[in-house]
């Protein structure tokens, strides 16, 4: 299929975690997803190890079983302290910020079972670094975030989302996973309900910018 008209910027400050606007009514061809995932493979490694496998979940009654693990675990963390809707009170504007992405959160939990596919980056932790914490996850979460571009060029929404990893274990033993085979990821996958997306708000550059010392 042809890629939206986005220029890198574009692409890399619009391509949003999208929670509502799934279509869970559609279904995405394995050849599309094959694409975004040949795109990710392109991410840097540690070492080029390449140690990353992708799981990609289309089966109906293991989506559905993932998806009662996922809303189980979006209720334990709603629920408690530290939560996006409790965090910032001193700041009403984006207080409201992170209300809304509660919200949506909430509403993944009800619906990711009915999302057509499901993407778990997985990393070889036999074949990682253990000295090096930064260089095992730095070589496939960018890796998933190309993933996730690749599928905003395609018309396609995702969200990166790790609260799964509560039931880490039990979706393991669900999908077959072999020992050592660690989840770093569960991305929805979708076409989106309109491809309008814009950057999000941020912190000035001013506040997180340091230039030769602190």
């Amino acid at each position: 299929m042809p890629l939206l008209d986005l220029n890198p910027d574009e692409l890399l400050t619009t391509t949003r975690s999208v929670r509502k606007r799934l279509d869970l009514t559609r279904t995405v061809p394995l050849e599309l997803v094959k694409d975004c995932v040949r795109v990710a493979l392109q991410a840097p490694s540690g070492s080029n190890r390449q140690t990353w496998h992708w799981m990609v979940v289309t089966d109906a009654e293991q989506r559905a079983e993932i998806g009662r693990l996922y809303r189980r675990a979006v209720q334990t963390y709603l629920n408690s302290e530290g939560t996006c809707a409790s965090l910032f009170p001193e700041d009403p504007e984006r207080h409201a910020v992170q209300r809304r992405v509660g919200d949506s959160v909430a509403h993944l939990g009800d619906h990711m079972g009915e999302v057509p596919v499901l993407v778990i980056p997985c990393l070889d932790a036999n074949e990682a670094p253990e000295y090096n914490e930064a260089g095992k996850w730095g070589s496939i979460i960018q890796a998933a975030w190309s993933y996730m571009l690749a599928a905003r060029a395609r018309g396609l929404g995702t969200a990166w989302t790790t609260l799964h990893l509560m039931y880490e274990k039990e979706i393991a033993e669900l999908l077959g996973l072999p020992d050592g085979i660690v989840q770093a990821a569960l991305i929805p996958t979708a076409y989106s309900l309109g491809t309008d997306f814009r950057p999000a708000a941020r912190q000035p550059l001013e506040q997180v910018l340091h230039i030769d010392t602190w």
